[in-house]
């Protein structure tokens, strides 16, 4: 195959059409708008979101407040819940998951000092209030950032 033997795939090429160029043409005349009416006419077309004049909803519905793009929202879980594991058990967040304490991982994990602990654990989590960290730390367990 040479250079001057290539030729264009079916359809790649394809005629401009000529409109309001006579009845032959297919779109003479009217140029395929039809007759009458706002949109036979030259800038008649509606505004994107016209609602034939009702109050479009961009403008119904209310615009305040804020939404904090990079907020972070964690699962939580309060030390009182721990109790359910056994002694010297490490505490995962895939851990609390599989046991039902937590629905979803979310953007991770956070543990709470609520309620009494009663078992010596290692816990590993992305945050811990100052609380829970000091209510495992009393036991004897250990507390690990992820």
């Amino acid at each position: 195959m040479k250079l001057n033997e290539l030729k264009n795939v079916e359809g790649a090429k394809t005629v401009k059409t000529r409109k309001g160029r006579g009845l032959g043409s297919g779109l003479g005349k009217n140029c395929g708008t039809g007759n009458k009416g706002q949109k036979s006419r030259s800038g008649g077309l509606k505004a994107p979101g016209f609602e034939g004049g009702q109050t479009p909803l961009y403008r119904r519905l209310p615009k305040f407040g804020f939404t904090n793009g990079s907020r972070k929202e964690y699962a939580i879980v309060n030390v009182s819940q721990l109790n359910k594991f056994a002694e010297g058990t490490e505490v995962t967040p895939t851990l609390l998951v599989e046991a039902g304490l937590v629905k979803a991982e979310k953007d991770g994990v956070k543990v709470l000092g609520n309620g009494e602990l009663s078992v010596k654990l290692v816990v590993k989590a992305h945050k811990f209030s100052a609380s829970a960290k000091a209510a495992i730390e009393k036991l004897g367990g250990t507390v690990e950032v992820l």
